[in-house]
């Protein structure tokens, strides 16, 4: 498809030429804009100051089309942190309006690659983003730019400069070796197998659930049965020590109960027995019954 029928295509190629025939400002001029704009709210002096420097929305763009994301978009994101340039500029600072700028569109470029570059959140600190950008540069100075596995002294070496682990260097080269990929891909051409065919679901079955949830009702029903065994005295020190999510001390029953904790640790004993040998009355009951239903 030729670029006269693709109007993306034709915008970002109209703005590039118009960016790059624009002359660059004399420092007087530049300031005076910079000063039209921030006091008197100038719109004409501010965007005759950024069309000026669209070049260097242009030219950080180019440096970042490796990544595999759209050259249009890329040239989008430039120009906001551009326009945030012009917004928070200061001329009184003695600063060249192209070296304030340049900062923004990087920054700006560089936070649209991380969030749309792979869906797993790829940086989450400024030594992490700086891995990502700096990686391959990196490989080259170190003498393994191959495209291969990197050494462990090479990734060593890359964890001291930049100022992570080696665990997160790993992380990061594993993630840079390529895209994402759909887990409706193919695997093979000439074959109907999806990635996600292959893909492990840690979950558990419908029949595993539903048998889950029968053992759960059937242990509930023997417990509430073996409980109903106790004495009432028995059945408040198992619910107040046993079945609450922070057991109530045995100090703290004997001033209810107007006992000693010694006796009611016994009475817990005692009841605890009961309980067991209910239980083990139930289940034995029940394997009973299955075993008579298959002769």
């Amino acid at each position: 498809m030729s670029d006269l029928s693709d109007p993306v295509k034709t915008s970002e190629n109209r703005f590039i030429r118009k960016a790059m025939q624009l002359p660059l400002l004399e420092r007087e001029f530049e300031v005076e804009l910079a000063r039209k704009w921030r006091y008197n709210n100038d719109h004409k002096a501010m965007h005759e100051l950024v069309m000026a420097y669209a070049r260097l929305v242009v030219s950080a763009a180019s440096k970042y089309k490796h990544y595999g994301l759209a050259n249009a978009d890329l040239i989008q994101e430039g120009n906001i942190g551009l326009m945030q340039a012009a917004g928070r500029f200061d001329p009184e600072r003695g600063v060249r309006f192209s070296t304030y700028a340049a900062w923004w569109i990087r920054a700006s470029i560089q936070d649209h690659i991380l969030r749309n570059w792979s869906i797993v959140r790829t940086g989450t600190t400024a030594a992490h983003k700086s891995l990502f950008f700096k990686l391959r540069r990196l490989r080259e100075q170190i003498g393994e730019a191959d495209g291969g596995a990197l050494t462990d002294e090479g990734r060593q070496k890359i964890a001291d400069t930049i100022g992570v682990t080696v665990k997160d260097v790993i992380v990061m080269e594993q993630r840079l070796s390529g895209s994402d990929q759909s887990l409706n891909s193919l695997l093979t051409a000439d074959a109907e197998t999806e990635a996600i065919d292959f893909v492990v679901d840690s979950r558990p079955t419908p029949e595993q659930v539903t048998i889950a949830g029968h053992d759960k009702r059937v242990m509930s029903k023997w417990l509430n049965a073996a409980l109903n065994e106790l004495s009432t005295r028995e059945r408040f020190i198992i619910l107040k020590r046993r079945l609450k999510e922070e057991g109530t001390t045995l100090e703290e029953l004997g001033n209810m109960l107007g006992v000693s904790k010694e006796r009611v640790r016994q009475i817990e004993h005692r009841a605890l027995i009961k309980l067991k040998q209910s239980l083990q009355s139930s289940t034995k009951s029940h394997k009973d019954l299955l075993e008579s239903s298959l002769v």
